[in-house]
């Protein structure tokens, strides 16, 4: 078997995984990062909205090529047609700017092939390997041979699906009621207003939302998430999705160009993210947002922590849980409050009913643009006085 030799090794070059390897190369580290598709980016399972905000945090320049639209306001439709709007600052961490995964994905790996990484497609783990009890690397299957890659940190970023962390021992398993089964379209000859991202809640979606992203001016993303539970058979999000776009006169003449199949998990943070020799980055690590199913900024952020931390271990030679225990603590500390904050507003949502729904979304639709958080309060409070107590732990804390 053909063995390869590194300092750190990256599985899976989505944007976490990218951004691990160039922060590890940048720190001086032979770097590998490995990939089981022939091409990065390919296929697109994303909503594709982000945020602004966190782009400088992990050396990302916002670049023309993977920007499809720039939304200025988030709106989200209750069950009845009445609608609130924000400021997409104000938003959440899915919308502010539509992206082209495709390339946003090449551009992040291109990065950190600038920053001396080594990239292998068409190479996917099939196990981990082990010296004195620490992972030391994988087993894997480059263009159909089996090769050994031994190296002295490894960090998972292989996704939903992340094998590597279960391979470790780290319990990464997730209940049905924390996953959701997302189904979406892009959707071409429709009446989309770049402006806005949509949003549109209630028992349209069970357990989750459908949302509407542009991706110019008559094309988007439309497509929902539906939590595992509270279906029965497989082909259930697209029946939800295709009964939905059949109502609606802006898409319901739409050509798709395209259609994907997915899941997320919407659970509070694993306790453990770390073992000898591993970490675990953005969804492999279960950083997704619980009530948006977004990942890539928490993805992004804790995969700069990776490959920094990578490096700090083998320039001291101690690649032991205890000392990466700094990742944890590292990553904890920047996302940990958010994420159990929005799985515990999922969790609220869940028990909304579309009457209450319409209720609350009526209320919140008098508040302006540019409200504060305390403005959002008292116009919930105005018509469920019971729920405010509630909304106000939930808004008041991250």
């Amino acid at each position: 078997m053909k063995t390869i030799e590194t300092d750190v090794l990256v599985v899976g070059a989505g944007p976490g995984g990218s951004i691990a390897a160039k922060f590890a190369a940048l720190k001086g580290m032979r770097t590998l990062l490995i990939e089981k598709r022939q091409e990065i980016g390919s296929p697109v399972r994303c909503a594709e909205g982000i945020s602004k905000g966190w782009l400088p945090e992990c050396g990302i320049e916002a670049d023309p090529r993977w920007i499809s639209a720039t939304p200025e306001v988030a709106r989200i439709f209750a069950p009845d047609g009445n609608c609130f709007m924000m400021k997409a600052d104000r938003a959440g961490n899915e919308v502010g700017i539509v992206i082209d995964r495709h390339q946003f994905d090449k551009v992040l790996a291109a990065d950190a092939a600038r920053a001396g990484a080594q990239i292998l497609l068409k190479t996917f783990a099939t196990d981990v390997v082990r010296a004195n009890g620490a992972v030391s690397g994988v087993v894997a299957k480059s263009f159909g041979s089996d090769v050994e890659i031994r190296a002295r940190i490894t960090i998972g970023a292989d996704g939903f699906e992340s094998q590597v962390g279960r391979w470790a021992g780290i319990r990464t398993q997730v209940k049905a009621r924390d996953i959701v089964t997302t189904f979406q379209y892009q959707l071409a000859g429709i009446d989309c207003d770049p402006r806005y991202c949509d949003f549109y809640a209630g028992s349209c979606a069970p357990g989750g939302y459908i949302w509407v992203f542009p991706k110019g001016k008559d094309i988007a993303n439309v497509g929902l998430g539906v939590q595992l539970s509270l279906l029965k058979g497989k082909g259930e999000p697209k029946a939800y999705l295709d009964r939905w776009i059949a109502t609606q006169p802006r898409f319901a003449e739409g050509k798709p160009l395209a259609m994907v199949a997915g899941a997320v998990s919407t659970n509070k943070p694993l306790p453990k993210t770390t073992t000898d020799g591993l970490m675990l980055v953005g969804d492999a690590a279960r950083l997704i947002d619980p009530l948006t199913g977004g990942g890539i900024m928490n993805a992004c952020i804790s995969g700069k922590m990776a490959g920094e931390i990578a490096a700090q271990a083998i320039q001291i030679g101690d690649v032991s849980e205890t000392f990466l225990q700094r990742y944890e603590q590292a990553w904890r500390g920047r996302l940990a409050k958010h994420i159990e904050r929005n799985w515990w507003a999922k969790e609220q949502a869940a028990k909304i009913n579309d009457e209450k729904l319409c209720s609350l979304i009526a209320a919140l639709s008098e508040v302006d643009l540019n409200a504060s958080t305390l403005s959002l309060l008292k116009a919930i409070g105005k018509k469920h006085p019971k729920l405010v107590a509630q909304f106000a732990h939930l808004m008041l804390t991250g």
